[in-house]
């Protein structure tokens, strides 16, 4: 019956019914669960990606989406402008459900992003999917998705936010500074790769 609802509440979009198939698993039960800011937490979504590409060409933060400054802040900008939508509560349910996806992405070792996910990009992401919903919070509310991006810029430059270790060259780097060789490490879940703070690098 659930389910009948959701389609029924989604049938006003094609496109919308097309997005939902191609989401994880985790993401379609918290769908099915949350359907009533469903529709609103996918159009923020979309309006938080389009936002990150922009960001993205500016290169004011660099353009790297694996573990970089720039991935840091799609999440947290993400949570951020979630909670400021449909609260804290529901958002960081969908960040932990995307990281559920992503595991699963892992385990039929398909890509995302054109990497195979792992476990301490997941922890990352979800680390900033928590600053960026605390810095709105339950009560504060945000008029104008400028004051978002500033607020998360602002945490991503005082080291709020979290990245992973990499050296110029965008090589994986353990804690100690020293190389890591993704051909050793391939096709693994736990790969030792250290987080760091997003004032760093």
């Amino acid at each position: 019956m659930i389910i009948a609802f959701f389609y029924s509440t989604f049938s006003y979009s094609q496109s919308s019914l097309q997005k939902f198939k191609s989401v994880s698993f985790s993401e379609k039960c918290w769908v099915i669960f949350h359907p009533f800011v469903a529709k609103k937490a996918m159009k923020k979504t979309s309006m938080v990606l389009s936002d990150v590409d922009s960001v993205k060409n500016t290169g004011t933060i660099g353009t790297d989406m694996n573990g970089g400054k720039l991935d840091a802040f799609r999440h947290a900008y993400w949570m951020a402008t979630l909670t400021n939508s449909i609260g804290k509560h529901k958002s960081l349910k969908l960040g932990k459900a995307h990281e559920k996806g992503n595991y699963r992405t892992f385990k039929k070792h398909k890509l995302e992003d054109s990497i195979l996910p792992d476990s301490v990009s997941c922890e990352m992401d979800l680390m900033n999917n928590k600053v960026g919903a605390d810095l709105v919070g339950e009560k504060k509310r945000f008029g104008e998705k400028k004051d978002i991006q500033n607020i998360v810029l602002e945490s991503l430059k005082t080291g709020k936010l979290s990245i992973i270790k990499k050296d110029k060259g965008g090589n994986y780097l353990y804690c100690d500074g020293t190389f890591i060789d993704t051909n050793v490490w391939g096709g693994k879940w736990n790969i030792p790769k250290c987080l760091i703070s997003s004032d760093q690098n």
